[in-house]
């Protein structure tokens, strides 16, 4: 069992007592974890998108997939069927060795980090977050990246509710900014 599912087992009786859940079943759990990188304008470059989807794929430990536009939209000059960005789907022991990866090693790498913002859940209670850069990671070698980019970070939860989402992720070890920002 992965360390961060040890801890999500053991505070399970506190987020019953926080969250004032008498049913077991509706204690907040995470469900998955999204990561996603869109495209933009490197989406022309075959190679840079495959070295894209190989550092994600390292970062997460399970292979990326490399989505397609879906139609064309000439504002944004995206063609149908044109790359437009890389995701990957973490679930069960993947999600929480990632989890555990970023609280515990990645984003203490962040030069002057001072939290993850509080203002990231969508009132359904999910989170999401940004990440400017992948060269936090220890996994990511600086000589095979072609190009830096950033990338999105969903956490989906088993809760409607933004502030038991909230509770849950703070009692894992979410480092959360101070403040309201």
């Amino acid at each position: 069992m992965s360390r961060m599912k040890q801890k999500y087992n053991d505070i399970v009786p506190v987020l019953k007592e926080a969250c004032g859940i008498e049913n077991v079943m509706q204690i907040p759990r995470l469900e998955k974890i999204v990561i996603s990188v869109g495209a933009g304008e490197e989406g022309k470059d075959a190679k840079l998108i495959q070295n894209m989807a190989d550092t994600i794929s390292l970062i997460a430990g399970q292979k990326a997939v490399i989505t397609n536009a879906k139609k064309s939209v000439a504002g944004f000059k995206a063609r149908k069927g044109a790359p437009s960005g890389i995701k990957v789907t973490l679930r069960g022991d993947n999600m929480y060795n990632f989890l555990d990866k970023l609280i515990s090693i990645a984003l203490p790498r962040v030069k002057d980090f001072r939290g993850v913002p509080r203002r990231g859940f969508d009132g359904r209670g999910n989170y999401n977050f940004g990440l400017q850069e992948q060269l936090m990671f220890p996994e990511v070698v600086y000589d095979n990246i072609i190009k830096t980019h950033g990338m999105n970070i969903t956490i989906i939860t088993s809760t409607e509710d933004d502030k038991q989402a909230f509770v849950l992720l703070e009692k894992l070890g979410m480092p959360f900014a101070k403040g309201r920002n």
